[in-house]
């Protein structure tokens, strides 16, 4: 059975602008990773398909990796990316999906997030609080 996890938003901005936001490098740092991570390092860029990874460090120092492949981009409505977390040797565990999908509406844009192939129920709930969290940011982003 897969599992997964949908997060909807809507922004009154146009589709482009949320795109930007969801796909380059400086501007997917500023809402990457949940409230409390101070800083990302790693190779974030959603603009195009191939390998990306991303070390969020929170403010005792602690890291969290996660790495996958961006597997689409079709501007300015949809990415598509794999995701594994890092242990601490480093070893990339379980494969899951996510799929970031923007649709103009009147009035703005429609933001889906759904997060695919999660492998049980503790992980949904994580990657809810961790997702949640993280589009708080985003929201601040897009509105300003």
């Amino acid at each position: 059975m897969t599992e997964h996890l949908r997060l909807e938003r809507f922004y009154k901005v146009p589709v482009d602008r949320v795109f930007e936001a969801v796909t380059r490098p400086d501007m997917l740092a500023q809402w990457w990773g949940p409230v409390g991570i101070v800083r990302c390092t790693g190779a974030l860029d959603f603009t195009r398909p191939g390998p990306w990874d991303s070390t969020m460090i929170n403010a005792e120092g602690a890291r969290y990796k996660v790495s996958g492949q961006v597997t689409k981009v079709k501007a300015p409505n949809l990415v598509a990316f794999t995701w594994g977390w890092h242990d601490d040797k480093d070893q990339r565990g379980h494969e899951s999906h996510v799929m970031l999908e923007m649709t103009e509406e009147e009035g703005g844009t429609r933001f889906v997030l759904t997060h695919h192939d999660l492998p049980d129920d503790a992980q949904i709930t994580n990657h809810n609080q961790g997702w949640s969290s993280s589009l708080t940011k985003l929201d601040a982003l897009v509105a300003a």
